[in-house]
């Protein structure tokens, strides 16, 4: 542990431009992904009439996608180990450009689906490697601030994803959802090659843990097949609901127990749920993941159902929650590097509650102006959380272990985000044969219960806010190094 001095020193301007150049080079290939997944949030209905099938099938699509992504985020820190950070980028990235061009060039349904797959492939080794790569080049450096250019993209996602989704497919075939991806993925690639360090040489041949691997991904595509189904009519008591969930939860426990017994040696390092940080960040990665997905199973439906909006109309009226995550970005990044994350999570999640309760009140006349200024509100918050909550997830690691938090906290976030889809889901559906009789005061009662339990969530996680690390003492910086797996510390021990 270092020892702590009232500021930091200046990094290195060799070290600063390096961490610059390495962020640009992430950034750009990783907007391929973010917007592939919003443009794909309004494209189905297009799909399930030009491919000729019913949207039961056509979703598969996006579920296919999911299940690929999450199956291979807990390869992505041994493909780490064992191409390095630059050539394991470049390798997720092309086989997302791959999947991309194939997608476009699908001939029906299943091959469009087996296609996509492939993508999940990419997308699933990026998402974590992104967070990988920059923090270990920061060397603890002004986290906060790093995160909020990272995670730009993923803020620009829901802006610009649903905007360019109705352009393309107003005006273009299908096929071009896909192909708006080939340019992000070649520049991606030619920054990749340029801009990235060079890996250091391999003194060791990185061994896979096949048992790890044969018990923890078949069990995340179950949880969330699981969880996809339970949104049905059925709820969770659907058998293709309850017995995915079984034995997703079977095989999970038994990857626990051998994963303990295993250690470092593990595809994914479970002992890291001992440190504070890990822990408290993971659980509120799963919360923000239920706050922020599962209420996006809500506003549209409440906008279409209840308002009689069409579906251009709704994703317009969510644009001002994209901006108001994208306009807190550099504010919550400067407040966690200042103050830590712990009291901007607390706050940003109290916002992002207390900007709900107006929809749990509303009605099919609640003034809509109204409505998306709570929307830019909710947003603000929603940005303000996820900034500390990454951040946080890297306090006090080894930089060997930095891989092994990105893929808890990546999938914690997914995990959390198909939960509260699937919870919210089952309570809208509950509550809308409960008020059946009840006409449109009845669906608006349902609405307003299914908003509330939302809300409730989110109190939760606002109070668990409070064991986020708070802040750092840092003293003398990180030095930025070649090797993926040595001994210098991320940061130092919180403050409090």
């Amino acid at each position: 542990m270092s020892t702590a001095t009232h500021s930091d020193p200046a990094p290195a301007p060799g070290a600063d431009r390096e961490l610059k150049r390495t962020t640009t080079a992430l950034v750009v290939g990783v907007l391929a992904v973010v917007f592939d997944t919003t443009i794909m949030s309004v494209a189905l209905h297009t799909l399930s009439i030009d491919l000729k099938v019913p949207v039961s099938t056509i979703q598969w699509v996006t579920t296919g996608y999911v299940l690929a992504l999450a199956a291979t985020v807990p390869l992505s820190a041994w493909v780490q180990r064992l191409l390095g950070g630059k050539r394991a980028w470049m390798l997720a990235l092309t086989l997302f450009l791959v999947g991309s061009i194939l997608c476009s060039l699908a001939w029906d349904a299943p091959s469009l689906i087996a296609f996509r797959v492939v993508q999940g492939v990419g997308g699933g080794l990026m998402l974590p490697l992104l967070q990988t790569i920059v923090m270990q080049a920061a060397g603890g450096k002004n986290l906060g601030r790093l995160a909020a250019t990272v995670g730009l993209p993923a803020m620009l996602g829901p802006i610009l994803g649903p905007a360019v989704g109705g352009i393309i497919l107003n005006w273009l075939p299908w096929q071009w959802i896909f192909w708006v991806n080939v340019p992000f993925c070649v520049v991606g690639l030619f920054l990749a090659w340029r801009m990235l360090p060079r890996d250091a040489a391999r003194t060791s041949r990185a061994r896979l843990d096949v048992v790890g691997m044969i018990l923890l991904l078949p069990s995340l595509v179950a949880l969330l097949l699981g969880l996809s189904n339970s949104a049905g009519s059925d709820g969770f008591a659907a058998t293709d609901a309850w017995l995915p969930l079984a034995i997703g939860g079977a095989l999970l426990v038994a990857f626990v127990v051998y994963a303990l017994a295993r250690g470092d040696k593990a595809l994914v390092d479970i002992r890291l749920f001992r440190k504070r940080s890990v822990w408290s960040a993971s659980s509120l990665l799963f919360l923000s993941g239920l706050a922020a997905y599962g209420i996006m199973l809500l506003l549209p439906l409440y906008l279409q159902q209840l308002r009689g909006a069409d579906v251009l109309a709704a994703g317009l009226f969510l644009i001002p929650q994209g901006v108001g995550t994208l306009a807190s970005r550099s504010l919550a990044g400067r407040l966690t590097d200042a103050i830590g994350a712990r009291w901007v999570g607390v706050v940003g999640f109290a916002i992002v509650g207390l900007a709900t309760i107006p929809f749990a009140f509303s009605t099919a006349t609640t003034n809509e102006w109204y409505l998306m200024a709570m929307l830019f509100v909710r947003g603000f918050g929603l940005g303000a959380v996820v900034m500390p909550l990454m951040v946080a997830s890297f306090v006090g690691l080894d930089k060997a272990d930095i891989p092994h938090s990105s893929i808890i906290t990546r999938t914690a976030q997914q995990l959390g985000g198909s939960f509260g889809t699937a919870v919210l889901a089952v309570i809208l559906q509950s509550a809308l044969v409960a008020h059946a009789s009840q006409g449109t005061n009845g669906v608006a009662t349902a609405y307003d219960q299914a908003f509330w339990w939302s809300i409730g969530f989110t109190a939760v996680a606002s109070v668990l806010s409070f064991t986020l690390p708070g802040r750092q003492r840092t003293a003398e910086p990180l030095a930025v190094v070649a090797s993926e797996t040595g001994p210098s510390k991320l940061a130092t021990e919180p403050a409090g």
